[in-house]
């Protein structure tokens, strides 16, 4: 699926499916970590594969 095909969602709609305030994303871009994330301009835009992929990447399994 090509970006032109997903849907993009702004800091806030991304915040609110990572279940975080969209402050914590602004912050986590100064730090450069946090999910993948598209600059068009000013505008930020987070594609919901990427958002996937880190919430993949993040998952924390207890092994013992």
């Amino acid at each position: 699926m090509s970006f032109r095909e997903e849907t993009l969602m702004n800091d806030v709609q991304a915040a609110k499916f990572l279940r975080l305030s969209p402050q914590t994303l602004r912050n986590w871009r100064s730090q450069c970590r946090g999910p993948v994330y598209i600059r068009a301009g000013r505008a930020i835009r987070y594609a919901m594969a990427d958002l996937r992929a880190f919430m993949e990447q993040n998952r924390v399994t207890n092994a013992g």
